[in-house]
């Protein structure tokens, strides 16, 4: 008798020991690489320095893909899958139909509410092509589960709500959260009145000044390669008007760069917490977090700045109230799964690297797009044109959608060319991209983010240091390279065996690890898999 009671009471005891968190956590940081963690790991006494030690910490997690960027990265994350499935390979590309740039979310046919819907701006998911954590979350629970993406980013809210979920982002044009019609028809509560708050607005006039005393920053606070925008100078105090009397578009957007939109995200969340009831109930819910200040840092100043270093002072700082939120909705942290990765990593300004001996400079795209141009109209008439995003070159014109030139031809004549620079390393054009011989290896990241109706007819690869960029100071990404492509991933919460795990993992297990510890079905186009010894230790 005592016997069987024993096993009843064990029996009984096993659903709950087995429910999934009520609450998922998963924090995005916009080029956070792994160099830059490891290095200002040692100063991060916070929530962030905290979660390194008590999660399962892999500080070599690295991107398939050739273009590291953000949406491409966000959408990866989301589907466990890389660009040739999911189909968002760049933040922009040339649409064929009508030979201009666009967004990776663009939507005309879902606008923005409460705000203008700028030409190309991203909108909805409708160009998304892989199911998301968010939509695999939403439909394992019959639509109870919720699933909530906040980012000062679109295109980063979109990617991690995907089709099903919610997706806000902070629109500097308007000065508050917005979303897409594609999302919903009206604002909810809790974003009228998150909005009403005007957060950015109690910073207007301030100065964003060093966490920390100066003698604890390494390296000079002002260098000639750092960007001046926004008002917002190259040395601290940085001040927050961006050069207005009142609030408007260069304010929003200093603010943006200044660690005191981490504040706005982290009350964004809450108030999402709170609105939609996240983790109130054993129903499992999402909530995705996407910082978008450290980009908007290190494209401005770079990944060894003052800035940089202070931003994450702030961002340890900052996300121990967004986890202690989570903590509290979920009922305590057996409840809550954490998990915290990046996008993307980033590029020294090619200046610095310069400098120190490295063979680094700094690529105008405008440069190779003309030298392309003149040899293809010298060779092929005018009448065939030429585009360019970053690594994609796009091909069009009269003379070959007629026949009158043979596209193939052209083709390849511009990854001849691209091959006698003298800084390019592989170009082949979208008919030898899979058949190529590729003993070097560079042909494999341009394969996994190719998508044929969106990625260019010839793709190619600049050598290590070579930083394509528009502007003249700051820096970019968008390379295979560790500097761009070597992400930490961070999983915390019940069960989970902290420690550091040296093994390098590709970010497309981030989704189906959160699915398998949520107890549900995969993304269905997932190319990653679970990472088990987190739950094992081995």
């Amino acid at each position: 008798m005592i016997r069987a009671l024993v096993l009843t009471a064990l029996l009984g005891s096993l659903p709950a020991a087995a429910r999934p968190p009520r609450l998922t956590l998963l924090i995005t940081v916009d080029a956070l690489g792994s160099d830059v963690l490891l290095r200002n790991q040692p100063r991060l006494q916070g929530a962030l320095g905290q979660l390194l030690d008590s999660g399962a910490y892999f500080p070599y997690a690295r991107y398939a893909y050739a273009k590291c960027r953000t949406a491409p990265g966000h959408t990866t994350l989301a589907t466990g899958t890389n660009p040739w499935r999911h189909g968002i390979v760049d933040n922009r590309w040339v649409d064929r139909s009508t030979g201009k740039l666009v967004y990776s979310f663009v939507d005309p046919a879902h606008p923005v509410l409460e705000a203008t819907l700028k030409p190309g701006q991203d909108a909805s998911p409708a160009n998304l092509m892989a199911e998301t954590l968010a939509d695999r979350l939403r439909m394992a629970t019959q639509e109870r589960g919720k699933a909530v993406a906040v980012s000062l980013k679109s295109r980063s809210a979109i990617a991690l709500a995907g089709r099903l979920g919610q997706a806000w982002w902070f629109d500097d044009g308007v000065g508050k959260f917005v979303t897409g019609t594609w999302y919903t028809k009206e604002f909810p509560e809790w974003v009228k009145q998150l909005n009403a708050r005007k957060i950015p607005e109690s910073s207007f006039g301030k100065t964003w000044d060093l966490m920390r005393p100066r003698a604890e920053y390494i390296g000079e606070d002002d260098r000639s390669y750092e960007a001046d925008s926004y008002g917002l100078g190259r040395t601290f105090p940085h001040p927050l008007t961006g050069g207005l009397k009142e609030p408007g578009l260069n304010f929003y957007k200093a603010f943006g760069v200044s660690p005191d939109s981490h504040t706005l995200l982290v009350e964004a969340a809450k108030a999402a917490i709170v609105g939609e009831a996240l983790g109130k109930d054993a129903v499992p819910d999402l909530l995705a977090v996407s910082f978008s200040g450290t980009d908007n840092v290190f494209h401005e100043y770079g990944p060894y700045s003052w800035e940089m270093q202070d931003t994450m002072l702030r961002l340890d700082k900052a996300l121990g109230d967004l986890i202690s939120a989570a903590e509290r909705a979920a009922g305590g942290r057996a409840n809550l799964t954490i998990a915290l990765v990046a996008d993307h990593g980033g590029a020294t300004a090619p200046e610095q690297w310069a400098a120190a001996g490295l063979p680094a400079q700094r690529m105008n795209p405008k440069t190779i797009s003309e030298g392309i141009s003149a040899m293809v109209k010298e060779r092929f008439g005018p009448d065939v044109t030429v585009m360019m995003e970053e690594l994609d070159v796009y091909l069009g014109g009269p003379a070959l959608t007629s026949g009158k030139v043979d596209g193939a031809q052209v083709r390849r004549a511009v990854a001849d060319w691209l091959l006698k620079q003298p800084h390019v390393v592989a170009a082949v054009t979208r008919e030898e991209l899979f058949s190529a011989p590729d003993p070097a290896g560079y042909l494999a990241p341009l394969r996994k983010g190719y998508y044929p109706e969106r990625s260019g007819d010839v793709v190619y690869l600049l050598r290590p240091f070579q930083v394509v960029y528009f502007d003249p100071e700051g820096s970019t990404h968008g390379s295979p390279y560790s500097y761009d492509s070597q992400v930490p991933v961070v999983f915390a919460g019940k069960g989970i065996k902290p420690g550091m795990y040296m093994t390098e993992i590709d970010p497309v297990d981030v989704a189906p690890t959160i699915a398998a510890l949520l107890e549900m079905g995969m993304p269905a186009s997932t190319e990653g898999k679970p990472r088990a010894e987190i739950l094992t230790g081995k």
